[in-house]
């Protein structure tokens, strides 16, 4: 579904990403991990087109689409989440997921026909799949951080994209909002057919909800796997903790 081959980008001598290749699989939830600096952030940047390649190709689906603007390849069908949640603070719950909806159809808005009676029905079924139904329409300003992360999936969610790229979707959420949040992506992956690319610090998401784990380290890929793989592989355990410690205590702890 996305074929990612010898990207290369550089900021003056600092060479964020190196000769990257790997591929994400149609259905699959596939993990982006590394240390601080490793160069995940700059790869989702360059997926997404935020950032151009200095070389190398990047396919969706077959398609050609690094070098684009983003709302072009959000128009492909590659949508994001962010590790700060971007929501419109100001509108309601429900009015986000209409406002997403309507973008998305390239709908023209009319001063004779207001935001809810755009796609109402449809943002509706979709705060259902997340559970948010119940707070439709509170403000966004309102909602405890769990919705918040929840909503954004939802915007997201609204442009129906083939592939979802997740930058730490659990940040700053404790442990059962972790999981809880990350076995609904699983769900929605399954009834979608959706891919989804997410980095994540918290070992306890990559282990349980990961198909397949990629490590990068100092702009490279340095493994790729299942996690029993990655959890023994001697080069990520350098990477994490020095040559002295046992990556697979993570979790464990």
């Amino acid at each position: 579904m996305l074929a990612i081959r010898n990207l290369h980008k550089s900021f003056g001598g600092n060479q964020a990403v190196r000769n990257l290749s790997f591929e994400l699989k149609a259905g699959e939830m596939l993990a982006l991990i590394g240390p601080n600096g490793a160069g995940k952030s700059t790869c989702f940047n360059l997926l997404n087109g935020q950032l151009k390649p200095d070389r190398g190709t990047v396919r969706l689906d077959g398609a050609l689409i690094s070098g684009l603007k983003p709302q072009r390849i959000a128009e492909q069908g590659l949508a994001r989440t962010f590790q700060i949640a971007a929501t419109f603070a100001s509108m309601t719950v429900i009015q986000n997921i209409q406002m997403a909806m309507a973008a998305h159809h390239k709908r023209v808005f009319s001063f004779w026909r207001p935001l809810p009676h755009y796609y109402y029905a449809e943002a509706m079924a979709l705060l259902q799949q997340l559970d948010l139904q119940h707070l439709a329409d509170s403000a966004s300003s309102q909602l405890a951080y769990g919705d918040v992360k929840r909503l954004e999936l939802g915007v997201a969610l609204a442009s129906e994209p083939r592939v979802l790229l997740m930058d730490e979707p659990t940040a700053g959420m404790a442990t059962a909002e972790r999981r809880a949040l990350m076995r609904l992506v699983q769900e929605l992956v399954r009834r979608r057919g959706m891919s989804v690319l997410f980095t994540e610090h918290s070992m306890d998401v990559v282990f349980e909800c990961a198909d397949r784990v990629l490590v990068m380290a100092r702009g490279e890929l340095i493994a790729q796997g299942a996690v029993a793989d990655i959890r023994a592989h001697p080069e990520v355990q350098k990477a994490y903790f020095g040559s002295g410690s046992s990556f697979s205590g993570l979790l464990r702890g």
